[in-house]
């Protein structure tokens, strides 16, 4: 059974997360990661008891969710690392989470925002889903959708997507997306247009209001005229190539006094 110590911080884990207080619920969680440790249970070998590893199962999926939450992605990839044991190894013996395809349908679409998508196919066929059935599963179908649509360059569609997210953290990595797209588009605007109305450009930008656009713009080193209502996009500088045309006419010259010589 499970030190009471580990049992009491891990009641008090889910009343603080519930709560919505992420600084002490990080604080519970550090604390609970190393009662897990002493324990045998953060990474569990042997016959432990299955109630205790539904303790820790619990603990690293509350830590999972409060790693989205605070924005920390590296925190969320040891999370959910540490979790595999949990959904694959001892599956059979443990009864199955409710937050268990939440939480690896997060773990596509944040492949997806690193543009992985090699290691997006190969997690989404290593599934524990028939095929038929992914697309029945809401957490696994919204990622499937994301990526179509990235690769039919649907991007208004990945942008609805975040008001349909089966779940609140969703959202974070839609955003996250969303930027990624951002500056794809602007790179397009840039080198197809001189310049775009402000209303335009924010239409293109899938952005809300003025303001974020103009933020946009400012760090990719646009000039805003707000009077004529237009941003103008910073073109290169192309680069001239000076020909050497007296070299290359005494090299010709040269090089036909030595041919008649030889003729």
């Amino acid at each position: 059974m499970a030190p009471p110590q580990l049992v009491q911080l891990y009641r008090e884990l889910q009343q603080t997360f519930t709560s919505g207080n992420l600084q002490q619920t990080g604080v519970l969680l550090t604390r609970l990661k190393i009662a897990l440790t002493e324990a045998g249970l953060l990474v569990p070998f042997g016959n432990p008891d299955p109630q205790d590893l539904v303790i820790a199962r619990d603990i690293l999926e509350v830590g999972a969710f409060w790693s989205i939450r605070t924005k920390d992605i590296p925190s969320f990839d040891r999370y959910f690392s540490q979790l595999q044991t949990f959904y694959n190894d001892f599956s059979s013996v443990l009864p199955p989470s409710p937050r268990e395809y939440p939480l690896r349908g997060l773990n596509l679409i944040r492949l997806l925002t690193q543009n992985r998508i090699a290691d997006f196919h190969t997690t989404l066929e290593s599934l524990p889903l028939r095929a038929d059935a992914l697309t029945g599963n809401p957490y696994i179908a919204h990622p499937i959708n994301l990526e179509q649509w990235l690769m039919e360059g649907s991007y208004s569609k990945v942008w609805n997507a975040r008001e349909e997210a089966p779940a609140e953290e969703y959202k974070f990595f839609v955003d996250s997306l969303m930027g990624t797209i951002r500056n794809e588009i602007a790179s397009c605007e840039e080198t197809a247009y001189e310049s775009l109305p402000l209303k335009d450009a924010a239409t293109l930008l899938f952005f809300k209001n003025q303001s974020e656009l103009i933020a946009f713009a400012q760090q990719r080193g646009w000039q805003v005229d707000l009077t004529a209502g237009r941003i103008n996009f910073a073109k290169k500088t192309e680069e001239k190539v000076e020909i050497p045309k007296e070299k290359l006419i005494l090299a010709n010259l040269q090089y036909a006094r030595e041919l008649e010589q030889i003729v």
